[in-house]
């Protein structure tokens, strides 16, 4: 059953002349407990379509349907990550992850609200480290708190928009097993935006290609019928994955390269001919 529906979505930025119509024409259904995942190039359009379903932005034309009712704005039942880590620098981890969680469940008392962070924390592994600021933290301790401060409410909506991509590799690796983890526990559907396909295969259910813009709009799906729990030094022996794998690259650098031969048919330089202009030159004494 599908928990999230875009209908003929279509936004874009700018007005007449400068508008540009960064994407035209989505349509995605997606269903309770999926995983899905979004690839694509960079400046497809993957972050504006992000802050659509989080109730950030509304589309110009369409509709998102989350659990029967349109997306009219940001609410508690859709969680995001940003590639940012958008944590206030002066409160320590427990007081950034008590934001969202004192602000959502305001009905219950301040022992359980308590119980509620320390035990979110404690499944990103940060612990140790609750009671320092983000400054005294590395990049992917950081980003545990942006992930711990979305899943403490238990949103559900998950949405993800290239949380990852600045990490190290390793650090990487370790919260792509932590988010799949924790998200394995109740299954909420979930979806992530990244440009890595490998990435999409290990997490998702389904990957979704978003085709680069301008009118950027859905390619066609592929299924990912692998079985969980997905090991990456496994999957590069598995023939079915390379198969899925190569089926992808092969789709995006396709459009790739039409999108490159468009760019070179359009881009048509005119006919110059030099300025011929008389100079004249005074001495200077």
């Amino acid at each position: 059953m599908a928990v999230l529906e875009l209908k003929n979505v279509s936004k874009a930025y700018g007005k007449g002349s400068e508008k540009v119509q960064i994407l035209s024409d989505i349509n995605l259904k997606v269903n309770e407990g999926e995983f899905l995942a979004i690839v694509g190039f960079s400046g497809s359009g993957k972050t504006t379509l992000m802050k659509m379903l989080a109730g950030l932005e509304k589309p110009d034309s369409g509709e998102i349907i989350f659990n029967g009712k349109p997306i009219t704005g940001p609410s508690s039942e859709k969680g995001i990550i940003f590639q940012n880590y958008s944590l206030l620098p002066w409160l320590s981890v427990y007081d950034n992850v008590a934001l969202s969680v004192n602000a959502v469940y305001t009905e219950k008392s301040k022992v359980i609200r308590n119980r509620i962070i320390r035990e979110t924390v404690d499944m990103v592994s940060l612990t140790p480290a609750i009671n320092k600021k983000p400054g005294e933290l590395s990049g992917g301790m950081r980003q545990r708190v942006s992930v711990a401060r979305t899943l403490a409410v238990d949103p559900q909506l998950l949405l993800m928009d290239e949380p990852l991509s600045a990490l190290d590799a390793l650090t990487r690796g370790n919260l792509q097993s932590e988010i799949l983890k924790i998200w394995s526990k109740n299954k909420r559907t979930a979806i992530l935006i990244t440009n890595d396909v490998d990435e999409g295969i290990l997490m998702a259910d389904r990957i979704v290609p978003l085709n680069p813009g301008p009118n950027a709009s859905f390619g066609p799906e592929f299924d990912i019928n692998l079985e969980r729990p997905r090991l990456k030094t496994a999957l590069n022996h598995n023939p079915d994955f390379k198969k899925l794998r190569n089926s992808i690259m092969e789709y995006l650098m396709s459009i790739g390269e039409g999108r490159k031969a468009s760019f070179d048919e359009e881009i048509i330089l005119p006919n110059l001919s030099p300025i011929k202009k008389k100079i004249n030159f005074r001495k200077i004494a």
